[in-house]
């Protein structure tokens, strides 16, 4: 790579992102949609590079462009990336007839006092029971539901998400 190139590229790094925003569209020809620094910085160099030392080969364009043509193309990555489906039936919620729904101060995803809620996880059934002080599983009390979510799973996940409480469906 040429001195003026590596020199370019440093410089990218003590630059704005307002500034490297500019850069872009000057170098591309359009503006961009995002205000990431690092992927403005990976663009800016990546077209620096190209322009200095030539781009793709006309075989590689033609390649990609058969590439293309056969993948859909998407904005966001699917949510099941994010956060992967389990085997097994959807996690249900069992609520207790005789508690009162009426608390203003409940978090609504949270089902009431008494309940259970229950969820398959790698082939065991999990049976987590709400207590007005947390969340009990196993005979053990937790705070919240994202510590049972951790003690389970052996990692951080958000405890709504792993028990599926509050989703749209």
């Amino acid at each position: 790579m040429p001195v003026t190139i590596a020199h370019q590229i440093d410089a990218l790094q003590r630059m704005t992102t307002s500034e490297l925003a500019e850069r872009f569209a000057a170098l591309h020809g359009y503006p961009c949609r995002t205000r990431h620094r690092a992927y403005l910085v990976r663009k800016i160099a990546w077209r620096l590079q190209a322009d200095a030392e030539g781009d793709l080969t006309e075989r590689a364009r033609r390649r990609a462009e058969e590439l293309a043509d056969d993948a859909q193309v998407r904005v966001m990555a699917p949510k099941t990336l994010v956060c992967p489906p389990q085997p097994g039936p959807p996690t249900t919620a069992h609520r207790s007839l005789s508690e009162n729904h009426d608390d203003p101060h409940e978090d609504p995803r949270v089902p009431s006092v008494g309940s259970a809620i229950v969820r398959e996880y790698k082939g065991r059934t999990i049976r987590v029971v709400v207590r007005s002080d947390g969340f009990e599983w196993e005979g053990e009390r937790y705070r919240t539901l994202s510590a049972v979510a951790k003690r389970i799973t052996g990692s951080h996940i958000n405890g709504f998400r792993f028990f599926r409480l509050g989703e749209e469906r």
